[in-house]
């Protein structure tokens, strides 16, 4: 069964890129805008993290996302992804209770080994190394997360029945996510059990992305069964569709205002490469005009939005839509706009699906 056909939820992604109005309002800027998207029933906030780069101000997801626990009340949060490699164990498991706790079980975990090696060399993290650190610092979170004692011996990481007071305020750990543009990894979340997410911005083409979720499925159902699984916690395991999106109140208008944000978000995502000689890689990247045709980027109406939308869902099967509402020079009030407009004229057109399906 498509798993389209128990629900929708509706989440927002950000990789919470410069903006342009300097750090310390962009993240005022953005604190207002999540207050107003919990008010509107989005279910979660998912964040990027990324050093050293114009794509993010945020550094330090749990840093921030401390701060959205504060500022909202449904809302879960998480980040998409945390970098496993680049992580000490201890000090993650202990901060990612603290904010599972602190926003009261609302915690959505993503991980990953990250997909810039030039990123894991700023913090000594060499990317032959990647896969084996992501694999020791997952088994210490699980251990941690469900026995509060680390024991454990590793290439990089060694602990001798190390205790830690703290644990998850949700049983045995938050939902795991594993956002992924390769097929093979998409098979291995799809045999976990696990969340996954597919842009389709890093998608070459519509293809692609179907391809992506039928991997995903045909691995969930092969091993549904097993013991085991990494998130078998999770009765419906998530299905989502990511890209960025904007709405306002004409086709016209939305190009406009979209296509001015987009091009201070574009350049902040290929300047990390262009300034390590690899800018060649983006020679045939598509303009905004081009990702809108292409319906790899939603953009326009409310009408024209939910249409596109709507297309998608029945082709790829998904429960979840995240959408990368906030993004490059927009502003507060044309997000929060986009916001309340696809909240109020797109999402009541998807069956919904409860929180108690989680």
């Amino acid at each position: 069964m498509s798993t389209a056909a128990q629900g929708m939820r509706f989440s927002l992604f950000d990789w919470l890129d410069e903006s342009g109005r300097g750090f310390a309002t962009t993240y005022d800027e953005r604190l207002r805008v999540l207050e107003s998207a919990d008010r509107l029933g989005f279910y979660a906030y998912m964040l990027a993290e990324h050093h050293g780069t114009s794509l993010s101000t945020t550094p330090s997801p749990n840093l921030f996302l401390s701060a959205v626990a504060q500022h909202t009340q449904r809302l879960r949060l998480g980040a998409l992804t945390w970098l496993l490699p680049l992580y000490q164990p201890l000090r993650l498991l202990e901060e990612l209770c603290m904010l599972d706790q602190m926003s009261h079980g609302r915690l959505e975990l993503g991980i990953s080994r990250g997909s810039s090696p030039n990123e894991g060399k700023r913090l000594g993290v060499e990317r032959d190394d990647s896969r084996a650190r992501f694999e020791e610092v997952l088994k210490l979170l699980l251990m941690g997360f469900t026995k509060g004692e680390l024991d454990f011996e590793g290439e990089f990481h060694t602990y001798e029945h190390v205790k830690t007071r703290f644990r998850p305020f949700q049983s045995p750990y938050p939902p795991i996510w594993y956002p992924t543009s390769s097929l093979d990894s998409m098979k291995w979340a799809g045999a976990q059990g696990c969340n996954v997410a597919v842009s389709l911005l890093l998608s070459p083409d519509l293809d692609h992305a179907q391809s992506m979720f039928e991997s995903w499925r045909q691995a969930l159902d092969a091993h549904r069964h097993d013991a085991g699984r990494l998130n078998a916690h999770v009765a419906v395991p998530e299905c989502a569709l990511t890209t960025h999106v904007y709405v306002a109140d004409t086709d016209a208008q939305a190009m406009e205002e979209g296509r001015a944000g987009f091009k201070v978000f574009n350049d902040n995502y290929t300047r990390r490469y262009i300034e390590i000689g690899q800018g060649a890689k983006f020679a045939n990247r598509p303009t905004f005009d081009q990702f809108v045709e292409q319906r790899r980027l939603l953009c326009g109406s409310p009408e024209t939005v939910r249409r596109t939308l709507s297309e998608h869902v029945a082709r790829f099967g998904v429960n979840h839509f995240i959408g990368a509402f906030t993004f490059g020079s927009l502003s507060e009030a044309q997000t929060r706009h986009s916001l309340e407009l696809f909240a109020a004229e797109v999402m009541p057109a998807f069956k919904a699906r409860s929180a108690e399906s989680a």
